[in-house]
């Protein structure tokens, strides 16, 4: 395995092909990484219109990009990670020990109506997490829209430079995460537990934040006074 010392040197594996997947893909190949991307259909279905969409990336099967990637970012709708029969869709054993990004979000419309996922008392990165036994589970990558993703990259110290928050109960993880949203052109806001990524769920107050650092700070601090 790669060493995640030296973070340009960690491949990233991504699951889901479209449009925020393929986003990250784009902003991690130009960042100087390694990525292999999976979606639900066989990768020869994908390979052109990775081809165009994530130049460099190398389409592959979920469990092949599981088990090769050191950071693993999940893309796919929320609702094909955690089905309702409870059968696995994701690469569970392949996942064992990998530091896992959880960029999902629920939505109503793709996901269907899911009170599992909308009650008060836990977050869905926190459901993600009990499906995926021994991963390293973080929060992040899911309240900046994919435009502003793809558009908002920036050198750090630019003053326009935008922010990603994470969340997730290894501090260790969470470092490396934030290595890895600084080298895509992002300043890191660690907001702590996993728990605390509530805040960044769809209705929430930092959903759909386009923000600095200091600003999505100053938001959290209101949100919790």
């Amino acid at each position: 395995m790669h060493s995640l010392t030296e973070p340009k040197q960690a491949t990233i594996g991504i699951l889901g092909a479209g449009k925020v997947g393929t986003v990250l893909a784009r902003l991690a190949i130009a960042a100087g990484y390694p990525v292999l991307i999976a979606s639900s259909r066989p990768p020869a279905a994908i390979e052109l219109t990775i081809d165009v969409l994530a130049h460099g990336a190398e389409a592959t099967t979920a469990s092949d990009a599981a088990g090769r990637a050191d950071i693993v970012i999940l893309a796919l709708p929320l609702g094909k990670a955690l089905p309702l029969d409870g059968v696995e869709t994701l690469p569970v054993d392949e996942l064992r020990g990998k530091i896992v990004i959880d960029a999902m979000n629920y939505w109503w419309e793709v996901d269907g109506v899911r009170p599992d996922l909308t009650g008060d008392d836990v977050t869905t990165s926190e459901l993600v997490a009990t499906a995926l036994p021994g991963s390293r589970l973080v929060k992040a990558f899911n309240h900046m829209g994919y435009h502003d993703l793809d558009e908002g990259a920036r050198p750090a110290g630019d003053p326009d430079r935008k922010a990603i928050a994470l969340s997730g109960d290894d501090v260790a993880a969470n470092d490396v995460v934030a290595d890895l949203i600084d080298s895509l052109g992002f300043d890191p806001v660690d907001l702590g537990a996993l728990a605390e990524g509530a805040v960044l769920q769809p209705g929430r107050e930092l959903f759909g934040a386009n923000l600095s650092a200091s600003e999505i700070r100053d938001v959290v601090e209101r949100a919790a006074a």
